[in-house]
């Protein structure tokens, strides 16, 4: 069991039921002693965030959530299939699940999925990806200098901001979380 004040920043709690992972933590203490807990926690099924104040005596169970490997297969535009690397056992995932974190995987890659009491909620990417460039228009020769950028169409169907120097065909280094071009693979 936690008490409010361990809920801090990364933890995960159960909360009426459901699991929650503390976003932003913020303690003020009271005159006498006690003290009041600020805590903004995003829900693990729903992806709600919610902001929730709470006393120090306030009690919470921890959330059981593993971490396993797995493979992406494949989608049909819908769902997407991912198969344990250890037993071989696929399971789907909605695209709402996987709430833009599709646009970075590629078939048989290796990913993290997050499960809740055995059931898979989540996939945890890592900080870069390497995708490449289906489509982009030609950058002119006088324009590299500029630091101009250009669109570029990835694989995935992802589309971001790249130098003009950048072509068809080109492996990206991708950030995950900001969606930013970083470098040539």
């Amino acid at each position: 069991m936690y008490s409010s004040s361990e809920i801090k920043i990364g933890k995960k709690f159960i909360m009426d039921g459901s699991p929650y992972e503390t976003v932003k933590y913020a303690q003020k203490v009271m005159w006498r002693g006690g003290s009041i807990i600020n805590v903004k926690a995003k829900n693990l099924l729903t992806w709600a965030t919610i902001t929730k104040t709470f006393s120090d005596h306030d009690k919470f169970e921890e959330a059981d959530i593993a971490m396993t490997n797995y493979d992406y297969l494949y989608n049909d535009g819908i769902n997407y299939m991912f198969m344990n690397q250890e037993t071989f056992e696929q399971v789907e995932l909605s695209k709402d699940v996987l709430s833009g974190a599709e646009l970075f995987l590629t078939d048989w890659d290796k990913v993290t999925l997050q499960e809740y009491n055995g059931i898979p909620i989540n996939v945890n990417l890592d900080a870069t990806a390497i995708l490449e460039v289906t489509e982009t228009p030609p950058g002119e020769k006088w324009d590299t200098a500029t630091g101009w950028k250009k669109p570029a169409t990835l694989t995935t169907w992802l589309v971001i901001q790249v130098p003009l120097f950048i072509k068809v065909w080109d492996k990206l280094k991708i950030d995950t979380r900001t969606k930013d071009y970083q470098s040539r693979a």
